[in-house]
């Protein structure tokens, strides 16, 4: 009755499940229990889904292994890209600095090469310029400008560093550094770069300016030596050789020729020679004169004898000087006379050479003996009026080949050339 109300309140009551094995004689039974039941019922679960799971694995396996190879082999090719491009980078940056390099050495050695080259035309030029400046044919340095002189008497790093004193606001560079990014705007390799064109831009001021001034001493010296060639003609004096009176012309030789800086100087000291050729020759002729700012008295020529009144030939010029008044030589030569001479009183003779002599005469006092060499300014006597003579002066007279000619167009002549001589 009692169990009949509490099934009636609280329901069927559930009864454990019976399991019963029969065996011959034998009856076992289990019985089962809810949470067992539950239990066997999630292990089997388990085990079908993990079989499902392996299934699927062993099912999938191939396409997961694949997808895994595919990742690893994208891997690997992104690694072995980027260490393509990375080696690629180090190439190209080890042959821009080999690139480099060899740029620098190949500047480095055409810099030394001209420095070495303008080191040689110091060598050369030195004697020329001495030259030049001998036969005062050199004209003054412009302001601003310096001697070749100066500038290639230097030491042979002397040049070079005139160039980098010029850019001295590049700063220091190493010579096989790399075109890399720096944190200026520039890269170093730039910087060298303006740096060789600030030396190259110097050396080829100085070579522009030994070429400027060997073409201007030419120029110098072909002047005056047309200039000297040119008085002689008009006083119809001698000249020794054609001091380039004929045309001239050539082949253009432009300055970057190597040949040209020898051909230039080459043409300089052939014009200082010839120049020095035709001094020589001028400085043998009797050009000075005897008795410097005395007046003349008596010329060349036909005139009145001063002692009987008719005509005769005055072989000589007179100057008209006090007594004791130097009477000096016109030019270099040897003493062929010194003595007494008839009309002439006491007299000088020089031979000049060239078959041109000078006779001083009318002296009262004679300070040379023969075979003396004497140079032009040299003091031969001292005015007088001694011989055929009306009164202290000096009789001076030019003798070619022993025939009396007029002097004052020595004179002229002499005072024309005393800029050149």
């Amino acid at each position: 009755m009692k169990a009949a109300s509490q099934s009636a309140v609280f329901g069927r009551r559930k009864e454990p499940h019976t399991v019963i094995i029969a065996s011959g004689n034998e009856i076992r039974h289990f019985t089962v229990r809810p949470w067992a039941a539950a239990a066997a019922g999630s292990a089997l679960a388990a085990v079908a889904i993990g079989y499902l799971l392996a299934t699927s694995y062993l099912v999938l396996r191939d396409d997961l292994i694949g997808a895994a190879t595919a990742r690893q082999a994208r891997m690997q090719h992104a690694y072995e890209d980027r260490i393509s491009a990375l080696r690629a980078q180090v190439d190209r940056i080890t042959s821009r600095q080999l690139l480099d390099q060899q740029l620098m050495e190949t500047k480095v050695s055409e810099l030394l090469e001209r420095q070495s080259q303008l080191s040689q035309r110091n060598g050369r030029l030195g004697p020329i310029l001495d030259k030049a400046a001998a036969s005062e044919t050199a004209e003054p340095v412009p302001a601003g400008k310096t001697d070749e002189r100066a500038e290639i008497s230097a030491t042979p790093g002397q040049p070079l560093a005139y160039a980098a004193a010029d850019a001295a606001a590049v700063r220091p560079f190493s010579f096989w550094s790399t075109r890399s990014a720096e944190p200026d705007d520039e890269s170093r390799a730039d910087r060298a770069d303006k740096l060789f064109v600030a030396i190259n831009k110097s050396l080829r001021s100085i070579e522009d300016d030994q070429a400027q001034r060997i073409d201007a001493l030419a120029d110098n010296a072909y002047q005056t030596a047309g200039a000297i060639t040119d008085a002689l003609e008009g006083a119809g004096l001698p000249v020794a050789a054609d001091f380039g009176k004929s045309g001239v012309g050539g082949p253009l030789v432009t300055l970057d020729n190597p040949m040209a800086f020898d051909s230039k100087v080459k043409e300089l000291d052939e014009a200082l020679d010839t120049l020095d050729r035709l001094k020589k020759e001028a400085r043998k002729l009797p050009l000075a004169n005897p008795a410097a700012g005395r007046s003349i008295s008596s010329t060349f020529g036909v005139r009145t004898d001063p002692l009987i009144g008719t005509p005769a030939l005055h072989s000589g010029m007179d100057f008209r000087a006090p007594y004791g008044s130097p009477a000096r030589a016109t030019a270099a030569g040897t003493v062929t006379k010194a003595g007494w001479n008839g009309g002439y009183g006491r007299m000088v003779e020089i031979d000049h050479g060239g078959g041109f002599t000078t006779r001083y005469a009318h002296l009262s006092k004679i300070l040379v003996a023969p075979d003396q060499k004497v140079v032009v300014g040299d003091e031969v006597g001292e005015v007088g009026s001694s011989g055929r003579s009306t009164g202290p002066h000096l009789h001076y007279e030019v003798r070619r080949d022993g025939e009396a000619v007029d002097p004052l167009r020595f004179i002229k002549t002499g005072k024309k050339l005393g800029q050149y001589l």
